[in-house]
């Protein structure tokens, strides 16, 4: 989609951040002509006893929150066996995913596994090859927790070539930040005793692809973890229950789920996932490979095409920003399209290579708006534009797309993603 004709005409509106300006307008959020009847009079659900404790024991959202479910894109790929399904970004607030919500990624369908059944092994260079089972694992010292995001290499790729998919979801969607609870894998590989020689570890998933992607044994023994938990409670059936493999800020093809071997080697292995898949095609016909950090990366959720501005006055710009090189340490927000930019207000807990969330308070007149968002980092790195990005990289890859992203907000509250230059 091309850049409106009407873009010359545009004003840059007057942002209100978080402050006395906020506070000047809240009154009129409230304010009312005549009694509202849904709130001076009875209404039915007070009426009548409600649904007992326990009547749905696990929990579900409320009937009326309609818009909190995942989606896939039928047309994307040929099988539901090697999909995907995509978090609803627009529909969620705070920096915690839920875990029914978590976006999802397959290459040969869910695996399901009996957890007694379930071994986890280190061969390869090392002293001794260890196979540990489920228990021998939650026995393990070291357990920790972690606040980490989950980004999938081709989240944004169909956008490379131009705005293409209409809604945050779907262009930014394949991404989750969760707690996940495990031991590091560095205590497994200790624990085996890792020859002098090793260099590379190759992470092996019980699933019927078998996924297996090659990790610099540096990073394994940096921050990676063995996780069999995420937000408190086991690891989905989708998210590699029992056990899978957490790679801090890298992408997400190298979370290997279902995780049942690491091998040591002196190498790369040259795994299908990591020659014919997950390389970088640059212009000029080569490609990439073993780009493995997702640089940092950020877009409006609210307002969005799936989340469009309902009223004049008073309205919040929110969205998400994150990492793989550290923590988020700011967010701007343009409502011009990058003319001018201004600080928005990050709040909540940021950690490294976790997502951040960001607010920005304004007053909507009803003008056209072209929002966009630009994160930073704590190593000083700045989200690029598409237009930078594509200088570099071309327009051959599907992959490790982080450009900025534009929502073109129409007077009716509408928006949709198109680019600017």
């Amino acid at each position: 989609m091309s850049e409106p004709a009407t873009l010359s005409r545009r004003r840059l509106l007057n942002l209100g951040l978080a402050g006395a300006g906020a506070a000047a307008v809240a009154p009129t959020l409230a304010a009312a002509q005549t009694p509202d009847p849904l709130i001076v009079e009875r209404q039915e659900w007070t009426q009548y006893l409600g649904e007992g404790v326990n009547a749905k024991p696990y929990g579900v959202p409320s009937k009326f929150e309609k818009e909190v479910v995942r989606r896939e894109v039928e047309w994307l790929t040929a099988s539901r066996q090697s999909s995907v399904s995509f978090t609803p970004l627009h529909a969620l607030d705070g920096v915690i995913t839920p875990n029914g919500l978590c976006f999802v990624r397959h290459h040969g369908g869910e695996a399901e596994i009996d957890p007694a059944k379930h071994r986890f092994m280190i061969n390869g260079m090392v002293d001794k090859p260890l196979v540990f089972t489920m228990e021998d694992i939650k026995r393990m010292p070291g357990r920790v927790n972690r606040v980490y995001f989950l980004e999938c290499a081709a989240n944004s790729g169909m956008e490379w070539r131009g705005a293409q998919l209409n809604g945050c979801q779907f262009t930014h969607g394949m991404i989750h930040n969760v707690v996940y609870t495990g031991v590091p894998l560095k205590a497994f590989l200790n624990e085996a005793g890792v020859s002098p020689k090793g260099k590379w570890v190759l992470a092996e998933g019980a699933d019927a692809s078998v996924m297996t992607r090659s990790i610099p044994l540096e990073k394994a023994m940096d921050d990676c973890l063995v996780a069999w938990a995420m937000n408190g409670e086991a690891l989905r059936p989708e998210q590699g229950y029992p056990l899978r493999l957490v790679v801090p800020g890298w992408e997400g093809n190298m979370w290997i789920k279902w995780l049942r071997r690491v091998e040591i080697g002196d190498q790369p292995w040259a795994q299908r996932e990591e020659t014919s898949k997950y390389t970088d095609l640059l212009a000029d016909g080569r490609s990439r490979q073993h780009t493995f950090l997702m640089d940092a990366k950020s877009v409006v959720t609210n307002p969005s095409p799936q989340a469009p501005l309902k009223s004049k006055g008073p309205n919040v710009i929110s969205g998400v920003a994150w990492s793989g090189r550290g923590a988020i340490t700011r967010v701007d927000v343009s409502i011009d399209g990058g003319k001018n930019w201004r600080s928005a207000r990050i709040e909540g807990p940021t950690f490294p290579r976790a997502m951040a969330r960001f607010y920005a308070d304004f007053d909507w007149n009803g003008q056209e708006l072209l929002l966009q968002s630009r994160a930073m980092d704590d190593s000083g790195y700045v989200q690029p534009t598409k237009d930078e990005l594509r200088k570099v990289r071309g327009t051959n890859s599907i992959y490790h797309n982080n450009g900025i992203q534009t929502w073109l907000v129409r007077p009716d509250g509408s928006a949709e993603n198109v680019e600017v230059s």
